[in-house]
């Protein structure tokens, strides 16, 4: 019986570091998260809601959308009869390689936050998508920077700035360190203010403006990022989820399909391909 939410996540059959996803969700939602790439998107069919820094954007068919490298954000069906849509996840260093060979700005390139309805734009972004499900190597790749062509040339804005530092960033920096080292027997909120010298509320304050999330919530989706590495590399769900510490293998599986969009057995199919 085929599944009510079909989804396929992939790695391009050519580009190095470029992941896909192309799924069809109705009651699923994503959980608060954040990529170390970009996120573009084309809805296809229905309409979603994406919930990205301090707002809500709805993305009807035929809309595309960029969340940038590190942008805390989540999704969800817009109402009943939910979403279709294709998502490519390039590199920063792809995107900003092919903006630099276009004359764009150095640093980190930048776009448009609300959604695009161009439909060249979305044709573009759909055909490269496309390819990508075929050992086509040539015309894949080409319809690929093309579509990162067109995208920067209709959406870029300049490179993004950084944010100011904080008087506390390196306690904030010691605190993630912290909770990427103890993964698996995180510390508790008290045992990490001391640590790093801050109050918990300063450091519960300062951690979310700092990485956009609750330290729980960052953890859980390092958990879910380093469960990724390790089952590529042969490790088997259940020693996974014990290694990056969740509870057992449908804590690994509920929390992984809440940031990627399947679940652990459909992403090892897509990424054997």
């Amino acid at each position: 019986m085929a599944t009510a939410e079909p989804a396929r996540y992939w790695r391009h059959p050519s580009v190095p570091g470029l992941d896909l996803l192309a799924a069809r969700y109705r009651r699923h939602a994503f959980t608060r998260h954040s990529h170390d790439t970009y996120a573009i998107g084309v809805v296809q069919r229905g309409a979603e809601v994406l919930h990205a820094g301090s707002g809500a954007l709805l993305i009807g068919a035929g809309g595309s959308v960029c969340v940038h490298p590190g942008e805390v954000h989540s999704g969800q069906a817009a109402d009943e009869q939910g979403w279709a849509y294709r998502v490519l996840y390039p590199s920063v260093e792809l995107v900003s390689a092919v903006v630099r060979e276009l004359g764009g700005p150095t640093g980190t390139p930048a776009f448009h936050r609300d959604p695009s309805y161009d439909r060249d734009l979305a044709g573009a972004l759909l055909a490269a998508h496309r390819a990508a499900e075929h050992e086509v190597h040539l015309s894949s790749e080409t319809l690929l920077y093309q579509a990162i062509q067109l995208f920067w040339q209709r959406r870029g804005t300049q490179a993004r700035e950084r944010s100011p530092v904080r008087a506390d960033v390196r306690g904030l920096e010691r605190a993630r360190q912290l909770l990427l080292a103890r993964m698996a027997r995180p510390p508790s909120l008290d045992e990490l203010a001391a640590e790093v010298g801050l109050g918990r509320f300063a450091l519960l304050r300062g951690f979310r403006e700092r990485f956009g999330l609750p330290p729980h919530a960052y953890l859980n989706q390092e958990r879910v990022r380093r469960s990724r590495t390790l089952l590529e590399a042969g490790r088997r769900p259940a020693e996974t989820a014990a290694e990056v510490g969740f509870v057992d293998q449908a804590h690994l599986s509920r929390h992984f399909r809440r940031i990627v969009g399947v679940a652990p057995g459909g992403y090892l199919r897509g990424r054997a391909q």
